[in-house]
């Protein structure tokens, strides 16, 4: 999945795939992981969010199931 740079202290890349739904995060400590099922307004939502990191926390980790690549 290819991912973008983003302007976080917390998020280095993030990367979606509309085909599966599935969002990937690559964070500043080199681990990247898989949320599953997500949608693409949400995936949008990320991308416009004055703060990745915090929308991350708050409409992605509690919501989607996770898998760490």
């Amino acid at each position: 999945m290819r991912r973008r740079f983003v302007e976080s202290t917390s998020v280095r890349t993030v990367g979606y795939s509309m085909s599966s739904r599935t969002l990937e995060i690559e964070y500043v400590n080199g681990s990247v992981y898989q949320y599953f099922d997500v949608p693409q307004p949400t995936y949008a939502g990320l991308m416009a969010a004055p703060s990745i990191g915090n929308f991350v926390n708050t409409q992605i980790k509690p919501y989607y199931e996770v898998a760490e690549v």
